[in-house]
């Protein structure tokens, strides 16, 4: 059996996406420069729109110099909800280090 209740994910639209992105990371704290959140003059997360799809990218560790960047994609409401709990819960954890 199908349990398929007639309900279909709303389609997602990178650019309304890419800007509700933009609004979560500023909440984080972070500030926005040329397309880069930082996070007091530290580069800390990347993100554009790529198609039908949103690339973001996170710092491996917060650095000035030279910052090693893992990137991602993000295709759907859910995937960029989990990376912006995800980023949460790392900027927690760059704090903690930081004290």
């Amino acid at each position: 059996m199908s349990e398929d209740w007639g309900f279909a994910a709303p389609p997602f639209k990178p650019d309304e996406a890419l800007q509700r992105l933009r609004r979560e990371l500023r909440e984080l704290g972070l500030t926005e420069r040329a397309g880069v959140f930082e996070r007091r003059g530290t580069p800390i997360a990347r993100a554009a729109v790529a198609g039908a799809t949103i690339a973001v990218a996170v710092v491996e560790r917060p650095s000035r110099r030279s910052p090693q960047w893992r990137p991602r994609t993000l295709a759907s409401s859910a995937e960029q909800r989990a990376f912006v709990t995800h980023l949460k819960q790392q900027l927690g954890a760059w704090s903690e280090d930081d004290d």
